[in-house]
């Protein structure tokens, strides 16, 4: 798992996974990047921290999540997908279809190599 050292109060955010030394950690580098946008996107502004607490704790409180909490930065990219929607810096639509891209690309990228949006077969 990477590390990352931020003051920001969403390494506060509830479930977070973290070290033994109380540092962040993330499973995958794509977890780091959506950390690293959503304190970008509230240190700009755009979301006050109970904002992102109440969006967080919704997605993380759904029906059908996972009991180990391995699905937690799944939660979080949800939860800051619906606050952009909300917000309409992006549409729900856009979001979904650059998943789905991203997806194909990851699948086509050879072991070992960057996952690019190059790498979607369908861009």
């Amino acid at each position: 798992m990477s590390q990352c050292d931020t003051r920001s109060p969403l390494a506060q955010s509830p479930q977070l996974p973290r070290s033994r030394d109380g540092e962040p950690v993330f499973p995958e580098p794509w977890a780091a990047e959506a950390f690293a946008m959503t304190v970008h996107l509230h240190e700009r502004g755009l979301f006050s921290w109970t904002e992102w607490a109440e969006a967080l704790s919704g997605e993380l409180h759904k029906p059908g999540r996972a009991d180990d909490g391995s699905d937690y930065f799944d939660c979080w990219v949800a939860a800051l997908s619906s606050i952009l929607v909300d917000r309409g810096v992006a549409d729900a639509a856009t979001i979904a279809a650059l998943q789905r891209s991203w997806q194909r690309a990851a699948e086509a990228t050879p072991h070992g190599k960057p996952i690019t949006l190059d790498n979607d077969p369908q861009r």
